[in-house]
């Protein structure tokens, strides 16, 4: 779909923000990447006055910080993106970046004014998704029984949605209080639900949160291979061994009849599937039979 806006944009020569491809990239903790389409929304945003692609890119950077744990740099983005709240969307959604971010860096009081306008939009919706969100961030300012009570609350709520990245996310959250609340075996179970979730879509700055933590608790963290959830599709694999023999992308590409940003977006999904990090090691797993 990225690849198809990008496309179209070009052949009918409007300006599009990277939208699909920045929350993408947030989302999977791809820094380098993330960082640059944060740059060039900005300024293709500021350039043709469109306020909106500003906050949204705020907004994505905001979620690529909390992915590394970089809270101090994800709360300013955060506020930056909630500061225009006549806007549609992304400043709200920032606000569950803000209050995280602000909480794990210590500002608790802009986190509670972050929460309280939350909680005007999430009363106000009542779907599971926004009360969800908003238990889960009330979580985060709230001690004892009460706290897990909210966690739970999260967790229930966002299970009746489609957004997995969002309970997740909640469980992460719970799993790290229950790690410092020292119930190491019930946070295990959070977080061990968290890793094999955001490692199976790819979210992999939070997985690698997730895997922090369960590896503080004493657990043993065990890449996944073999399973249904890391198969190769037959196109990942095809693009897989031509990688493996050598070839570009933009060789694959040609050879394949595809555009480099689709041979790119593909061998991402091949490294996250196969637990790698570079081209040179997808001949050693092929060699494993992982992808036949």
């Amino acid at each position: 779909m990225i690849d198809e806006v990008r496309t179209v944009s070009g052949a009918i020569g409007a300006y599009q923000p990277p939208f699909g491809e920045l929350a993408l990239a947030a989302v999977r903790g791809r820094e380098r990447e993330a960082r640059t389409l944060i740059d060039r929304t900005i300024s293709g945003s500021t350039l043709y006055g469109q306020g909106l692609g500003v906050t949204v890119a705020h907004s994505h950077h905001a979620v690529l910080c909390n992915g590394l744990a970089k809270y101090a740099e994800a709360a300013a983005a955060a506020q930056a993106a909630a500061r225009h709240q006549e806007e549609f969307g992304a400043p709200r959604w920032a606000l569950t970046e803000l209050v995280e971010a602000a909480a794990r860096s210590g500002a608790r009081t802009l986190a509670h004014d972050a929460l309280e306008q939350l909680s005007e939009t999430t009363r106000a919706s009542g779907t599971d998704w926004a009360l969800g969100a908003e238990a889960r961030s009330r979580a985060l300012l709230t001690d004892g029984v009460a706290a897990e009570d909210l966690y739970r609350e999260a967790i229930e709520r966002l299970g009746r949605t489609r957004v997995r990245v969002e309970l997740a996310r909640a469980r992460l959250l719970y799993g790290e209080w229950l790690r410092r609340e020292n119930r190491r075996l019930d946070a295990r179970e959070q977080l061990g639900t968290a890793y094999e979730t955001l490692t199976q879509v790819g979210a992999e700055a939070f997985s690698g949160r997730a895997r922090r933590e369960l590896r503080a608790t004493g657990a043993t963290v065990r890449r996944r291979s073999g399973t249904a959830d890391t198969a190769l599709t037959s196109q990942e694999a095809q693009i897989a061994r031509l990688a493996a023999d050598g070839l570009t992308n933009p060789e694959i590409g040609a050879q394949l009849f595809l555009s480099r940003h689709t041979v790119e977006w593909h061998l991402r999904s091949v490294f996250s599937k196969l637990g790698i990090a570079s081209r040179n090691e997808i001949r050693t797993e092929l060699l494993h039979g992982v992808a036949s």
